[in-house]
């Protein structure tokens, strides 16, 4: 059975993200979250979604005459 939807400590341990990143991504309006009685709930593809959106990590430049 495929997963739907990811508690918040689900989703923390599936993308290697804090609870404080991820809430912050909700607050923001960044990730979409939704209720389910008291338990919050991310679904996989808003979750998906959220990641692609992430900045890329630019490879420093380095000077080849800059000695390492």
């Amino acid at each position: 059975m495929d997963v739907l939807a990811y508690t918040i400590s689900e989703a923390c341990a599936s993308t290697r993200t804090g609870k404080t990143a991820l809430y912050a991504a909700i607050h923001n309006g960044e990730l979409r979250a939704v209720k389910r009685g008291r338990r919050t709930l991310i679904l996989v593809s808003d979750l998906e979604e959220w990641l692609s959106r992430l900045p890329s990590v630019e490879p420093k430049t380095t000077n080849p005459q800059t000695p390492r």
